[in-house]
């Protein structure tokens, strides 16, 4: 027969897995929040990857959530248009073109 675990091993499951949530979400948060710090300065859409990564953290932490909400109040309430859908796709469209078909040739 099949003894049921006691009340104490499940906190101990759960407190572990909250932890291990939390380790996770700060791991993975935290790495998508210093990417888009590094994209200031180099070339990349920093100000969509780091609201990204303080969304991730906002799951878990108050001050995340605190400065989501100041960069939500900064960055202004536009909506894309059909002409700037447009023109993200032609750019990576493009981008991947160059990527598959250089002009140069490596010798």
């Amino acid at each position: 027969m099949k003894s049921k675990p006691n009340n104490r091993t499940q906190i101990l499951s759960s407190t572990t897995m909250i932890r291990f949530k939390r380790i996770l979400v700060a791991v993975v948060g935290g790495t998508v929040l210093a990417f888009g710090i590094a994209l200031i300065v180099l070339p990349g859409p920093a100000f969509v990857v780091i609201p990204l990564g303080l969304a991730i953290l906002a799951a878990e932490f108050a001050w995340a959530r605190r400065w989501l909400r100041s960069a939500r109040a900064i960055l202004p309430k536009r909506r894309p248009t059909a002409r700037s859908v447009q023109r993200s796709i032609q750019f990576l469209s493009r981008q991947v073109r160059r990527a598959l078909f250089p002009k140069r040739k490596l010798v």
